[in-house]
């Protein structure tokens, strides 16, 4: 066997937090910002040694923010590793650049489509690398004068497409086409560039049906069997077991282990990707089933939400009287709409029922009236009037809504200052709000003291159910810890039925009674908090657990 056509040795990467580039790489600081408090600098990627060869494909697992999108960057050139050495065929080379990528022959299909939707398939595949012809004025005045050769651009394009083995005009408009020959169409524009060895394929099924998806997959293992070598980014353990040769797990930016695929099962993966077991603290799980006696204070049933890039496409769930009840899944798979569609910020289909009675969910007011409320995921842009003081942050919802903080002067209604100064000072000693006082304004307070002002406003209108919508986002972790407690203490000592919809699975376990897992839109299913770690990893990675039990048995 030859050199591998990649070979990833030690590669390490840090990200220095200075406040210019904080913002350039929100989504990929925040997580590790989070994990990393002592520290200005911190490791995204630690340590990382891979290699690939001709024709082979490597699964990479991790979950959100294990490290793998930034594993990816590298590779592409869009970050140079802090550490470490990349080869390609035996020869060390530096990749400063996507476009120094795309010269050693490495490419990329996104998650998110890179297509123009007014060109045709042969334009999109050609993309920047525009096929161009000589005219005599260009031949005087220079190659800026060249014309666009269309008839070769679509000769290749078909020669390209007839390769995969797909059945679709070069001169369709990308805007046509199905979702899934979308896909198809990214992969085409790969495997024309010239040179292509590598191809990193970043959650390719993600948008696809079922067929689509194994269409795709086939297409993918056809191309490797020709000496393209594919890394295949997944959450969807089943495509990673049937359609990788070898599998490598990242978890919070290191390397847990590169496995050959075939002495993994689902359930194996899945234990690889969430690790540790997870501790349940602050509250007493043998007290567990109190609920189970309860009434039922929500239900859902076919619930759809169209919250762009949040879909929710059919759940269906109860909740109980005084339950934690929590609402997780991977980003982009709809969880958090759930609660954005039951409060009317987003169209939605569906039945919701309140202590038995359905709703109306377009008025906003009404759902509040009926002791719902909700502390949003965007408390800077819908939760809070950063300009405002925490006084009036605190008091305005229920001032709108239910009169509160009114007093009638000679029959006309004023501001009650006095009672609502006097609640903010009793809601900032009760939920610890670490401030100069009242009047200060909020956005000047933390992260975790500006989520504990939405939660006291929320509080404020007096609800039985309070929907918390990734409630630690961007926040320290001391002050995660006093949310949590807040969250518990409220329904412990007032009896508030608290439904949190997070991406942090170690959290919700820590906290709720039972967690739905959302993937894809559905309810893959609803499991006790101190179940198993892998049936957590699965019901997230699309995969059944009654399936990954019998394959486990035949293993």
């Amino acid at each position: 066997m030859g050199n591998p056509v990649i070979e990833v040795d030690n590669i390490s990467m840090m990200f220095n937090l200075n406040k210019e580039k904080i913002d350039n790489l929100k989504e990929y600081v925040i997580k590790f910002l989070t994990r990393k408090l002592h520290f200005t600098e911190f490791w995204a990627l630690r340590d990382i040694s891979f290699s690939l060869q001709k024709g082979e494909r490597l699964g990479v697992l991790g979950f959100n923010g294990a490290g793998k999108s930034t594993l990816m960057n590298v590779l592409i050139g869009l970050y140079q590793p802090t550490e470490g050495k990349i080869f390609l065929n035996g020869k060390e080379v530096r990749i400063d650049s996507p476009a120094q990528a795309v010269k050693l022959g490495i490419g990329m299909v996104h998650q998110e489509f890179m297509l123009i939707d007014g060109y045709d398939v042969a334009e999109n595949i050609k993309l920047n690398r525009e096929n161009v012809k000589k005219t005599p004025l260009s031949m005087i005045f220079g190659k800026r004068l060249n014309l666009v050769d269309r008839i070769s651009m679509h000769k290749e394009s078909r020669a390209t497409l007839d390769s995969l083995g797909i059945e679709l005009s070069e001169r369709t408009r990308v805007g046509s086409l199905p979702v899934g020959y979308k896909q198809f169409v990214e992969i085409a524009r790969e495997l024309d560039k010239k040179n292509i060895k590598l191809i990193v394929l970043d959650e390719p099924t993600a948008v696809l049906t079922e067929k689509e998806a194994e269409q795709f997959l086939k297409c993918v293992k056809e191309v490797s069997e020709k000496g393209i070598s594919f890394i295949f980014i997944s959450h969807k353990l089943d495509e990673v077991r049937h359609y990788t040769h070898h599998t490598f797990v990242l978890r919070d930016g290191e390397m847990v282990g590169d496995y050959d695929t075939n002495e993994l099962s689902t359930i194996k993966m899945s234990e690889l990707m969430v690790g540790r077991k997870v501790e349940i603290l602050n509250r007493d799980i043998t007290d567990e089933k109190k609920n189970d006696g309860q009434k039922v204070c929500l239900e859902l049933e076919h619930f759809k939400v169209s919250m762009p890039g949040e879909v929710a496409r059919d759940v269906s769930f109860k909740v109980k009287e005084g339950e934690i009840f929590g609402i997780g899944g991977l980003a982009g798979h709809g969880k958090i709409s759930i609660a954005n569609g039951i409060m009317g910020l987003y169209p939605s289909r569906g039945t919701v029922k309140i202590h038995g009675k359905a709703i109306d969910v377009t008025k906003t007011r009404d759902t509040l009236n009926d002791g719902v409320a909700f502390v949003s995921e965007d408390r800077r842009g819908i939760g809070l009037m950063l300009d405002e003081s925490i006084e009036l942050n605190i008091s305005i919802a229920a001032l709108k809504t239910k009169n509160r903080f009114v007093v009638k002067k000679f029959g006309i209604p004023f501001y009650d200052k006095k009672g609502a100064v006097e609640y903010a000072k009793h809601m900032i000693k009760e939920l610890d709000i670490r401030c100069t006082g009242h009047t200060q304004p909020v956005k000047s307070l933390s992260g975790g003291n500006q989520q504990k002002v939405c939660i006291a406003r929320a509080l404020t209108l007096e609800p039985d159910i309070l929907f918390v919508s990734e409630p630690t986002r961007g926040i320290d972790i001391g002050a995660k810890k006093m949310i949590l407690d807040s969250l518990l203490k409220l329904n412990k000592e007032k009896g508030v039925t608290v439904i949190i919809t997070s991406s942090e699975l170690a959290e919700l376990r820590s906290v709720c009674n039972r967690i739905a897992i959302v993937t894809e839109g559905k309810i893959a299913g609803i499991l006790r908090s101190n179940e198993d770690d892998y049936k957590f990893g699965l019901l997230m990675s699309g995969s059944k657990i009654e399936d990954a039990k019998e394959e486990a048995k035949e293993a």
